[in-house]
Formats: structure tokens, C-alpha cells, sequence
């Protein structure tokens, strides 16, 4: 794979930037800092997208319902960062998701991950109920922005105060907004939105992670 992706501004209407490579930690590294991801196809090379819009949360647009505020004073669970990273994102693999048949987490995803997790380019944030992990997020940090690659979680709430934990760790980092990359609704309801592309090039091409505005 080449040190540099092709410009995200030339992208298919889909956000297809480029096809092939492998997911080795500094080519992930290199299409992070472009505002591209992997988007792994069964039987076909690897996909790398950057689409248009581009989903982003902007923290100091953050929404938090009465019943979420309820659920955080309610339940007694722990949350902790970069503890359980591989219980993580093997239970992201396996969390069944409306309109999708099996997962783009595919067992070299995994392992790819995982070393770009092992070199500190990797936050996770995971939410326990004893010893059980109930919930948890995981995704890219970069020394421009971060950028959420997926969650799950197998109690209500669990997911949408892990994200909210998560907005806490990036604060305290200096960071004012987050890549979401698509809106879910889980994300749209905590004030997710959609910005234009070229928007999001700006910023994570700025000189401080503190931009959203």
C-alpha cells in the first residue's frame, strides 16, 4: 500500500477511496490521518472509505435525555478505559445489528486492531456489571481526532453511557468533538450529526484537536 491514500475529495458517491492493501498498523495509521477507514466486503480486497457526510458528535452539542440522566444516577455499574479491549471488540463482532447479516469485524480486522491497540492508538472504554462485561465502545485515537469504530451492548443503557464515559475521556484529553463516521440512531439522539466531508477534512487536518465549531 502506498505511505498515502488518493484524495478522499476524488471518493466514489459511496466514499470509496481505495481498494486493496493490507490492515497493517501504519497503513491503518495513514488512512486514519486522511479521514479514511477499512470497510471490509466478504470476497473482495480491502475497501477504504471516507464518506459524504461525515457523522460527527460535537461534545458541547452533547444531549443527555432525563431517562439516560436517571439510568446514570440508577445503575451501579463500573466503567473503566483500555481494561478489556479484546473482550471488547470480540463482542462487538458478535452483536447482531438490524439490517445486517454477519459483521465487518472479521478475524483479521481483529488482529489488526489489536497491534494498533498494543502501539496506543486504540481507546476503549468498557462497562461492568461484577465481572461480566455488559457494554463497551472502542475505536481509533490519532493526534488529531478520534474516531469510533463500534460498540455493543447486552444491557439497556449500557452502550449509550459508555459512549457518554467516552466523551469524558476525550474532554479530559483535550478533545472537543469525535469521529462517528455514520449516525446511528443511539448517536443521533445524543446529538450526533452529519457534517460535510470537505468540513471534516478541515478539521482533522487543524493544528489542535480541540476544533467542532
Amino acid at each position: 500500500m502506498p505511505h498515502r491514500f488518493p484524495d478522499p475529495a476524488d471518493a466514489t458517491g459511496e466514499g470509496l477511496v481505495a481498494v486493496g492493501g493490507q490492515l497493517d498498523p501504519q497503513t491503518l495509521l495513514t488512512a486514519y490521518g486522511q479521514g479514511i477507514f477499512p470497510w471490509p466486503q466478504p470476497d473482495t480486497p480491502m475497501l477504504w472509505f471516507s464518506p459524504d457526510p461525515r457523522g460527527v458528535l460535537v461534545f458541547k452539542d452533547l444531549h443527555i435525555s432525563r431517562s439516560l440522566r436517571r439510568a446514570q444516577k440508577k445503575l451501579k455499574w463500573e466503567f473503566t478505559v483500555n481494561q478489556a479491549f479484546d473482550r471488547v471488540i470480540q463482542a462487538c463482532a458478535g452483536q447482531p445489528r438490524p439490517g445486517q447479516n454477519g459483521t465487518w469485524i472479521t478475524p483479521e480486522v481483529i488482529a489488526a486492531y489489536r497491534r494498533l491497540f498494543a502501539r496506543g492508538h486504540v481507546l476503549s472504554v468498557e462497562c461492568w456489571e461484577g465481572e461480566e462485561v455488559v457494554g463497551g465502545i472502542y475505536g481509533v485515537i490519532t493526534e488529531k481526532y478520534f474516531s469510533a469504530e463500534s460498540m455493543f451492548h447486552l444491557r439497556p443503557n449500557a452502550s449509550k453511557l459508555c459512549l457518554l464515559e467516552l466523551v469524558g475521556e476525550l474532554r479530559r484529553r483535550g478533545h472537543a468533538w469525535m469521529d462517528v463516521q455514520m449516525i446511528t440512531p443511539v448517536v443521533a439522539a445524543l446529538g450526533g450529526k452529519y457534517i460535510p466531508r470537505k468540513q471534516f477534512l478541515i478539521w482533522i487536518a487543524g493544528s489542535t484537536v480541540a476544533c467542532g465549531s
